[in-house]
Protein backbone atom coordinates (compact mmCIF):
# COMPACT_ATOMS: atom_id res chain seq x y z
CA UNK A 1 0.00 0.00 0.00
CA UNK A 2 2.74 2.29 0.92
CA UNK A 3 4.41 1.65 -2.43
CA UNK A 4 1.35 2.49 -4.51
CA UNK A 5 0.79 5.60 -2.79
CA UNK A 6 4.78 6.77 -2.90
CA UNK A 7 4.68 6.01 -7.31
CA UNK A 8 1.38 8.56 -7.21
CA UNK A 9 3.67 11.41 -5.82
CA UNK A 10 4.44 14.61 -7.87
CA UNK A 11 7.35 16.45 -7.54
CA UNK A 12 8.92 19.13 -9.02
CA UNK A 13 10.15 22.95 -8.85
CA UNK A 14 8.17 26.63 -8.50
CA UNK A 15 10.61 29.30 -8.56
CA UNK A 16 9.65 32.63 -7.34
CA UNK A 17 12.25 34.79 -8.09
CA UNK A 18 10.63 36.30 -10.98
CA UNK A 19 11.56 39.80 -11.55
CA UNK A 20 9.27 40.19 -14.25
CA UNK A 21 6.06 39.24 -12.75
CA UNK A 22 3.03 41.08 -13.00
CA UNK A 23 0.97 43.04 -10.15
CA UNK A 24 -2.43 41.79 -9.61
CA UNK A 25 -2.68 43.53 -6.12
CA UNK A 26 -6.60 44.58 -6.50
CA UNK A 27 -7.96 42.49 -10.10
CA UNK A 28 -8.00 38.92 -8.43
CA UNK A 29 -11.39 37.74 -7.32
CA UNK A 30 -12.49 34.16 -6.24
CA UNK A 31 -16.23 33.37 -7.52
CA UNK A 32 -18.93 31.64 -5.94
CA UNK A 33 -19.18 29.74 -9.17
CA UNK A 34 -17.01 27.41 -11.15
CA UNK A 35 -16.52 28.69 -14.87
CA UNK A 36 -15.31 25.36 -17.00
CA UNK A 37 -13.32 27.97 -19.69
CA UNK A 38 -9.49 28.30 -19.99
CA UNK A 39 -8.76 31.58 -22.56
CA UNK A 40 -8.97 34.61 -23.21
CA UNK A 41 -12.15 36.43 -22.55
CA UNK A 42 -13.27 40.37 -22.07
CA UNK A 43 -13.82 40.06 -18.25
CA UNK A 44 -13.00 43.73 -17.68
CA UNK A 45 -15.95 44.88 -20.48
CA UNK A 46 -18.71 42.81 -18.69
CA UNK A 47 -17.68 42.61 -15.10
CA UNK A 48 -17.36 46.09 -13.44
CA UNK A 49 -17.75 45.71 -9.73
CA UNK A 50 -18.50 49.68 -7.59
CA UNK A 51 -18.69 49.97 -3.96
CA UNK A 52 -21.56 50.45 -2.49
CA UNK A 53 -21.38 52.58 0.41
CA UNK A 54 -22.12 49.92 3.04
CA UNK A 55 -19.82 48.22 5.83
CA UNK A 56 -20.11 45.08 7.40
CA UNK A 57 -17.92 43.85 9.82
CA UNK A 58 -15.53 46.12 9.09
CA UNK A 59 -15.28 45.23 5.50
CA UNK A 60 -16.60 47.76 2.74
CA UNK A 61 -19.06 45.71 0.76
CA UNK A 62 -18.78 45.86 -3.63
CA UNK A 63 -20.95 45.19 -5.60
CA UNK A 64 -21.04 43.67 -9.40
CA UNK A 65 -22.87 41.11 -11.82
CA UNK A 66 -22.18 38.33 -13.23
CA UNK A 67 -23.76 36.19 -16.00
CA UNK A 68 -27.17 38.46 -14.29
CA UNK A 69 -26.45 37.27 -10.91
CA UNK A 70 -25.84 39.67 -8.56
CA UNK A 71 -22.67 39.59 -6.19
CA UNK A 72 -21.63 40.95 -3.39
CA UNK A 73 -18.02 40.94 -2.09
CA UNK A 74 -15.05 42.62 -0.67
CA UNK A 75 -11.45 43.29 -1.37
CA UNK A 76 -9.14 42.16 1.80
CA UNK A 77 -5.69 41.88 2.19
CA UNK A 78 -3.37 38.76 2.50
CA UNK A 79 -2.28 38.46 6.13
CA UNK A 80 1.18 40.07 6.91
CA UNK A 81 4.14 38.27 5.86
CA UNK A 82 2.25 36.40 2.99
CA UNK A 83 1.72 36.74 -1.01
CA UNK A 84 -0.54 35.18 -3.39
CA UNK A 85 0.98 34.00 -6.79
CA UNK A 86 -0.15 32.97 -9.87
CA UNK A 87 2.33 30.27 -11.20
CA UNK A 88 2.13 28.12 -14.91
CA UNK A 89 4.28 25.44 -16.32
CA UNK A 90 7.84 26.63 -17.56
CA UNK A 91 8.07 26.22 -20.89
CA UNK A 92 11.28 23.55 -21.69
CA UNK A 93 11.17 20.71 -23.45
CA UNK A 94 9.94 17.23 -22.00
CA UNK A 95 13.19 15.40 -21.47
CA UNK A 96 13.05 11.53 -19.88
CA UNK A 97 15.20 10.49 -17.07
CA UNK A 98 17.64 7.44 -16.87
CA UNK A 99 14.64 5.27 -15.55
CA UNK A 100 12.04 6.46 -18.22
CA UNK A 101 9.73 8.40 -15.81
CA UNK A 102 9.40 12.52 -17.11
CA UNK A 103 11.61 15.04 -14.86
CA UNK A 104 9.73 16.88 -12.36
CA UNK A 105 7.25 19.71 -13.51
CA UNK A 106 9.09 23.15 -13.44
CA UNK A 107 7.16 26.01 -12.87
CA UNK A 108 7.36 29.58 -12.13
CA UNK A 109 5.49 32.82 -10.87
CA UNK A 110 3.39 34.40 -13.84
CA UNK A 111 2.04 37.19 -11.39
CA UNK A 112 1.89 38.38 -7.86
CA UNK A 113 -0.80 39.69 -5.55
CA UNK A 114 -1.37 41.07 -2.17
CA UNK A 115 -5.10 41.10 -1.78
CA UNK A 116 -8.40 39.39 -2.95
CA UNK A 117 -11.30 40.27 -3.49
CA UNK A 118 -14.14 37.68 -2.17
CA UNK A 119 -18.01 37.36 -3.55
CA UNK A 120 -21.10 35.61 -1.84
CA UNK A 121 -23.73 34.70 -4.19
CA UNK A 122 -26.92 35.68 -1.96
CA UNK A 123 -25.06 37.05 1.43
CA UNK A 124 -23.10 40.03 2.40
CA UNK A 125 -19.90 39.29 2.93
CA UNK A 126 -18.75 39.12 6.53
CA UNK A 127 -15.68 37.56 9.02
CA UNK A 128 -17.58 34.53 9.26
CA UNK A 129 -17.12 33.77 5.31
CA UNK A 130 -15.37 30.45 5.22
CA UNK A 131 -12.48 32.07 3.05
CA UNK A 132 -12.06 34.56 5.05
CA UNK A 133 -12.22 32.12 8.56
CA UNK A 134 -9.30 30.34 6.42
CA UNK A 135 -7.02 33.29 7.17
CA UNK A 136 -6.70 31.97 11.01
CA UNK A 137 -4.94 29.24 10.55
CA UNK A 138 -1.77 30.71 9.07
CA UNK A 139 -1.51 32.44 12.90
CA UNK A 140 -1.78 29.11 13.97
CA UNK A 141 0.60 27.79 11.93
CA UNK A 142 3.37 29.96 12.97
CA UNK A 143 2.63 29.85 16.88
CA UNK A 144 3.25 25.56 16.26
CA UNK A 145 6.57 24.94 16.37
CA UNK A 146 7.38 21.10 15.03
CA UNK A 147 10.78 21.20 15.89
CA UNK A 148 9.91 20.87 19.75
CA UNK A 149 7.95 17.54 18.80
CA UNK A 150 10.18 16.03 16.54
Amino acid sequence: MEGENASMAVTGTIDLRSSSSVDLTDEVHQLPCCIKYDGPSPVSHYFKPKSTGIEVDGLSVKEAYFRGRKLQGTTVPLPDGYSGFVIGRKSSAKRKACDGDATPASWQMNAKFQNITLWNHDNLPSKEDAFLRAFHWFDVAKAVSFGSIL
